[in-house]
């Protein structure tokens, strides 16, 4: 394929998406590429989902995924009011509702919440942008798969408190020991979906761009990384939920603040209720956090498809 004129690097670029977006409408058409079956089918689907006859299935789905929280909440009522369960093995759920309160009456609730949303989010970004360019990089590159992949292998293999003595020698007790520590667990879900995701991206996709004269950081931008999209925002889920779980300890790490810190002083204290009550916020922050990324996966998969 030649052009009878150079070309600017933006016509370039134009004429690389024209050939992207026909090379996929052929491969839905034709059934040549997999990937381009499974994105028009996937389409259709999002397409049919958005009718009105589809959204009351979806709010009983809804509805449906209440029934065992619901279950739990009245297994836990009857087992502390009925039964009579000791509150130092299970405190009821008003004792937990009103060390709540206590806390917020005091001022911390509303700080100990603030402060851990703040250090997984910002660990979170961290953790999320160098996995995606360590993924990029496995991915792209046999090269870097074989200078880096063996050596991340055996770094994620690492347990998280096994990270807590050095990151304290080195960086302190301050809020980089933490963040690095958060951003330690949220690369390595990132890094392995980007990476896998990569080596799978449909050929003709990217000789296409190359064709036209797409550079690496062009074609990256253009043409690999939206293809791998659904993939890389799965990652990016399965990172914040990681984020979270590292919190924990990032937070025994000298803090006087934060849910980690609330959790465990709780323990030393033999505050079952405090306890509870950070395992469920916990729960709760995590939960919503990943039902903002999922309404984001949702908005970048009709916008790629």
């Amino acid at each position: 394929m030649t052009d009878a004129y150079p070309l600017s690097g933006n016509e370039k670029e134009a004429d690389a998406r024209q050939v992207v977006e026909r090379s996929r409408e052929a491969a839905e058409r034709g059934g040549r590429s997999g990937s381009g079956a499974s994105a028009s089918s996937g389409s259709q689907e999002a397409r049919a989902g958005s009718t009105p006859t589809s959204r009351g299935p979806r709010r009983g789905l809804a509805l449906l995924g209440a029934i065992l929280p619901a279950a739990v909440l009245l297994a836990w009522v009857l087992a502390t009011e009925v039964v009579d369960v000791p509150s130092y093995n299970l405190p009821s759920p008003s004792d937990v509702w009103l060390a709540g309160v206590q806390l917020a009456q005091a001022g911390l609730l509303g700080q100990y919440v603030a402060i851990s949303v703040q250090r997984v989010l910002i660990g979170f970004a961290i953790g999320a942008g160098i996995g995606i360019v360590l993924g990029a990089v496995v991915g792209l590159s046999r090269v870097g798969e074989a200078l880096l992949a063996p050596s991340i292998a055996a770094v994620r293999a690492v347990p998280s408190l096994a990270w807590v003595p050095l990151l304290i020698l080195y960086l302190g007790i301050g809020e980089d020991s933490k963040i690095t520590l958060i951003a330690i667990g949220a690369a390595f879900p990132v890094f392995t979906t980007v990476a896998g995701s990569l080596r799978h991206v449909d050929p003709q996709l990217v000789e296409a761009g190359r064709a036209y004269g797409l550079g690496p950081v062009s074609l990256f931008t253009t043409v690999q990384l939206p293809a791998v999209i659904p993939s890389l925002v799965s990652g990016l889920r399965l990172a914040l939920a990681q984020a979270w779980l590292f919190l924990v300890a990032a937070e025994l790490i000298a803090s006087s603040m934060g849910l980690g810190f609330l959790l465990t002083d709780s323990q030393y204290n033999g505050r079952v209720d405090r306890m509870f009550l950070a395992i469920i916020l916990l729960a709760l922050l995590g939960t919503l956090t990943d039902f903002v990324l999922n309404a984001a996966q949702r908005v970048l998969l009709r916008r790629w498809r």
